[in-house]
């Protein structure tokens, strides 16, 4: 039996019935990866399993639970087992041969946890938020650009089980990166947690350049000539999709301090090191947000003023025109009133007088609105 068929017998999916428990899964699993080439045929929530021994791939083949068993009697090499989106069914049989622990189990399952690095017994748990940056061509008040996702971690001695949640993040280009760098990934699954978190925090790195660009584009459009007339929208969307992207980032930087400075077990004192440099990077990206949520506000309050100023000029162009207009109005009210004696009721050139002296205040007002930039 291959170690991808017991799988299925460990995960409890063999027999007709499981098959097409299988294909129910998968028809409910329409944002699984498949394009990586190990992928499980059956399209299960098994992505990929493969032994490593001084860090070269152990041919595939042989029961799972035996290779586990040679694995730990042998004393080197390690078992890597990656899924995606796994039901508690599936993961039960998993949870039980590596001895995972119950309360990490739910939470690996579930999902939607706060990135964190736990130890339950000889196993580490951690848990990183992966973000992905969604094209668009306009950032409008709808816009969705940070799309997020998980990726739990099961670090023992002997094995490592990654359980990946979302429709990005794919560790298949990462396991191949890992793998022709024997040196690295012969230190053992704390090589394999490293390289996830490295690849994670750069992801951070690249979705924030990205967001960049947006955060310019805003800042253009708002000191433009037009800013006022900016949808403010769109500043608010930016700002909540920041702040998605802020919850993935910072909780993540207490963890990797204790990776990077606390003795764990499970994790090659060599690692260590290579944990402070991810730890140097997921600052960068911290500092990063702050700064662009400090800016964000600055563009708000800079939008927010463009709007009073031209609400400002407006409200003086209304009332310089209806100064302008209150001239023939009160001439003609008070010529308009039904009295017989009214001076210069009955004379000849009355009408134009009064149409001349309306003419000139009019203009005389006018002038001086111009003059004074009200007009």
């Amino acid at each position: 039996m291959t170690m991808a068929g017991n799988l299925r017998r460990v995960t409890g999916l063999t027999g007709v019935g499981g098959l097409r428990r299988v294909a129910r899964l998968a028809r409910r699993r329409p944002r699984v990866d498949l394009s990586h080439p190990a992928r499980s045929p059956l399209g299960s929530s098994v992505v990929n399993c493969v032994t490593y021994q001084d860090g070269v791939r152990a041919p595939h083949g042989g029961d799972l639970v035996d290779t586990v068993r040679r694995v730990r009697k042998n004393g080197h090499g390690f078992v890597w087992l990656g899924l995606h989106e796994p039901t508690n069914d599936e993961f039960a049989g998993i949870a039980e041969l590596f001895d995972l622990h119950p309360l990490a189990v739910e939470d690996a399952v579930e999902a939607h946890q706060r990135p964190k690095v736990e130890r339950y017994g000889e196993t580490l748990f951690a848990v990183f938020k992966t973000v992905c940056y969604v094209e668009h061509e306009e950032l409008t008040a709808t816009s969705e650009v940070v799309d997020t996702g998980e990726i739990m971690v099961f670090v023992g001695q002997d094995f490592v089980i990654t359980v990946r949640h979302g429709r990005h993040g794919s560790l298949g280009p990462l396991r191949e990166e890992l793998e022709s760098d024997t040196t690295q990934l012969g230190k053992g699954p704390s090589a394999v947690l490293h390289a996830i978190a490295d690849h994670v925090v750069d992801d951070y790195l690249n979705v924030i350049d990205a967001v960049q660009m947006d955060i310019d584009q805003v800042e253009t459009d708002v000191f433009a000539a037009n800013g006022a007339r900016v949808d403010p929208g769109r500043i608010y969307q930016l700002k909540r999709e920041l702040l998605e992207l802020k919850r993935a980032v910072v909780p993540l930087g207490r963890p990797l301090l204790d990776l990077a400075d606390r003795p764990v077990r499970v994790v090659d004192p060599e690692i260590q090191a290579y944990f402070r440099d991810v730890s140097d990077h997921l600052l960068r990206a911290t500092e990063q947000i702050a700064a662009f949520d400090e800016l964000l506000n600055s563009i708000l309050q800079a939008h927010l003023a463009q709007v009073t100023v031209a609400q400002n000029e407006d409200m003086r162009k209304i009332t310089a025109w209806a100064a302008v207009i209150a001239v023939p109005t009160m001439v003609c009210g008070v010529y308009g009133m039904n009295f017989d004696d009214m001076p210069e009721l009955h004379w000849r050139f009355g009408y134009p007088l009064v149409i001349g002296v309306i003419t000139v205040a009019c203009w005389v007002l006018y002038r001086g609105f111009r003059r004074n930039g009200w007009l």
